[in-house]
């Protein structure tokens, strides 16, 4: 069994028959961590398989999964979905089905999601890491500079500071695994990265010979983001290590 590493997912499974425990089998290998849920009870053979088993579909659904993968069959397909309490999530969660057919059990989600108030987009797996770097790397780059900074609320806080410290508590309650994924695995992201540290520079530059002086809060915010960017190049570089 392969050791949890920085790309370990936690994956949540709906109907555990046998193709989902030969699925498991090999998720086991490759280190991920396992939870299911089935209509029949399978906790005897999950704990031989090291794996947690839920009765309960809510306490499931707060078990933190960054997946959910149906392995249902197709024709109960429809109640399972209808009856998935997803007031429960936590989290975003990517769904997965491995049915035999397709468009069936898109149209199930689609209609489920869109009836609980999700706006469902069509996008390519492109344009979406290109958009995803612009908003969700790009603020928890700017949360973890604001945490490397130890940016603390004060007595006068305006609306727009109290939203930095917001932005700050939310990304550093996220592992730096999670922050290191968006910047190693999205080509867009590292853009963002180099363009948003020649900003950053220009911009200090700028105010300092303007001001004739240098200005502490401007220089320890260069560090904070010179620190971030060098530890996610170690991170990255650590996963290209072969040893």
């Amino acid at each position: 069994m392969s050791s949890p590493s920085e790309n370990s997912l936690k994956i949540g499974i709906i109907g555990f028959g046998p193709f989902a425990q030969f699925l498991v089998k090999t998720m086991i290998k490759q280190g991920h961590f396992i939870r299911a849920t089935s209509r029949s009870d399978y906790t005897d053979l999950c704990n031989q398989l090291g794996i947690s088993f839920f009765r309960d579909m809510n306490e499931f659904f707060e078990s933190d999964n960054d997946v959910i993968l149906l392995c249902t069959s197709i024709l109960s397909l429809s109640h399972v979905i209808k009856s998935l309490p997803l007031d429960c999530f936590k989290k975003p969660a990517l769904f997965v089905d491995v049915l035999s057919v397709k468009e069936y059990p898109r149209d199930l989600m689609l209609q489920c999601f869109t009836t609980q108030g999700c706006k469902m987009m069509e996008m390519t797996c492109e344009e979406h890491d290109r958009l995803s770097s612009r908003s969700q790397f790009l603020t928890h780059t700017i949360g973890r500079v604001l945490a490397e900074m130890e940016i603390e609320p004060t007595p006068i806080d305006t609306k727009g500071f109290q939203k930095l410290i917001e932005v700050k508590e939310s990304t550093s309650r996220d592992s730096f695994d999670l922050f290191s994924g968006l910047f190693i695995h999205n080509r867009f992201a590292k853009q963002q990265a180099w363009f948003g540290s020649t900003c950053i520079i220009w911009y200090i530059s700028e105010f300092t010979n303007l001001m004739n002086t240098n200005n502490t809060q401007l220089r320890n915010l260069e560090l904070a983001f010179e620190t971030i960017k060098e530890q996610l190049v170690k991170r990255m570089n650590e996963g290209l290590d072969p040893s």
